[in-house]
């Protein structure tokens, strides 16, 4: 069973979401907390939306998809960006994660979105494997930039003024 993810299930994501970090070797940055989760997903502005794969005979939370809107300056249309798809190890293999992904196809569709993107580490070759029998486009002419830390401060500090900043 898919289903949207409920304030009660805050503890749960944030655990899955331990168990991911520690699975993709970096479970000393998954650095959110509960507060920072509850506010960013239920708040009056929402930066992201979460689908719970629930195990139809226990009723046990099995997995989940973390995913937020994003914008095509080519399409002129919105999409979905898929941050965090996390099955449990002892629920995987019975279509969880594709039941999320489908779920999420199904959003793009209803809404009129042409692009569902996510990446991946290259090293993980299951979810590679996986994401390809679902059809997904490995794009590798692309390659994934990140400012964070001092390089992002020292950047921001050297910004001109800008009137009208948006509200975010």
């Amino acid at each position: 069973m898919i289903r949207t993810a409920t304030e009660h299930d805050v503890p749960e994501i944030l655990a899955m979401i331990r168990e991911l970090a520690a699975y993709e070797r970096a479970a000393d940055r998954a650095r959110a907390t509960e507060e920072q989760l509850r506010e960013a997903l239920f708040g009056e502005h929402p930066a992201a939306y979460v689908l719970i794969a629930e195990d139809d005979e226990s009723g046990r939370v099995a997995g989940f998809a973390l995913w937020f809107p994003r914008f095509s300056t080519w399409t002129g249309t919105r999409g979905i960006h898929l941050e965090d798809l996390y099955v449990r190890p002892d629920a995987r293999g019975s279509g969880h994660g594709r039941a999320l992904i489908a779920a999420l196809a199904a959003v793009c569709r209803e809404h009129g979105f042409e692009r569902f993107e996510w990446v991946v580490l290259d090293w993980n070759e299951p979810a590679v494997a996986f994401y390809k029998s679902l059809g997904a486009e490995l794009l590798t002419e692309w390659t994934v930039c990140r400012l964070s830390g001092a390089p992002l401060a020292g950047l921001a500090a050297s910004a001109p003024e800008v009137s009208g900043r948006p509200v975010v």
